[in-house]
């Protein structure tokens, strides 16, 4: 029986100061050197997760922007994609202009991913955002608002207070088109609204990996709300100790948190060489 082993980044394989540790790294490698089908699925994107998962053996697909995309994980080759129709995109929009809220807007641009954000009154939160992707090429400042809709839309994030978006929210959150995250960041107080289509989830992206790796059973570890869908898909599911209750109470188990690496102590435990 094969089993894909699937973790999340943030809060779960990631300590809280955004690093896979030392023994955490040489763990995993260890048992994927060994045999153990190990990738990962978070809602980073690429760019922003490849410097903290160095070190990190990525011989499998990965999955990112929550399941809107899986890629190559040695060459980045885009292998899967959900997109929006025009349709949707005009409905976002609508609904943007209505709470008066400037979507942070995914699209592929000439086979190119760009991040466009109207470049005034940037909520705090954008800016920490910001400074930390100084040199990511995908970032679009701009004040032409006719070019924040261009390309193949694959996301969107608003990130504000939560009073502000959660309206949005409401528009948006029980409609089929669309896929929704509302949350608190995590160690800030600010909150994100992400919209994907509604095909885009860990959860669907995972199932897809499992067919095309030919896994019988898929076992799951991570943190936060948008882990939920993938714990609904797994035969075995994992929170951290410092996941969310609401995970907590789906998981298989809890076990020990992101900063004390519990994702590596639980494999160490659990898997055995299987080449």
């Amino acid at each position: 029986m094969k089993t894909l082993y699937i973790s999340d980044l943030d809060g779960t394989l990631l300590n809280s100061q955004g690093k896979i540790s030392d023994y955490s790294i040489k763990t995993i490698n260890n048992l994927i050197n060994e045999g153990m089908i190990f990738t990962y699925a978070t809602a980073r994107s690429l760019v922003s997760a490849s410097p903290v998962t160095r070190g990190l053996i990525k011989n499998l697909p990965l999955i990112i922007y929550n399941g809107t995309f899986i890629v190559n994980g040695e060459t980045g080759k885009l292998l899967h994609k959900n997109i929006f129709n025009s349709k949707q995109v005009a409905h976002i929009k609508a609904i943007m202009e209505k709470n008066q809220l400037k979507p942070m807007v995914y699209a592929l641009v000439n086979e190119k991913e760009r991040v466009t954000i109207i470049n005034e009154s940037l909520h705090e939160g954008v800016k920490y955002y910001l400074s930390k992707r100084k040199t990511d090429y995908r970032i679009n400042l701009t004040l032409d608002y006719l070019s924040l809709y261009e390309g193949e839309v694959f996301y969107f994030t608003i990130i504000g207070d939560y009073d502000n978006l959660r309206p949005a929210y409401e528009s948006l959150k029980d409609d089929l088109d669309y896929n929704i995250t509302f949350q608190q960041e995590i160690y800030r107080k600010e909150y994100w609204l992400e919209i994907m289509p509604k095909s885009a989830s860990k959860a669907s992206a995972i199932l897809k990996l499992k067919e095309l790796l030919n896994c019988d059973k898929i076992v799951s570890f991570g943190d936060a709300i948008n882990d939920l869908p993938m714990f609904a898909i797994s035969d075995q599911s994992y929170a951290m100790a410092n996941a969310v209750t609401s995970l907590k109470q789906q998981a298989t188990a809890v076990i020990k948190s992101n900063d004390e690496d519990g994702v590596a102590h639980w494999l160490k435990e659990h898997v055995i060489n299987t080449k």
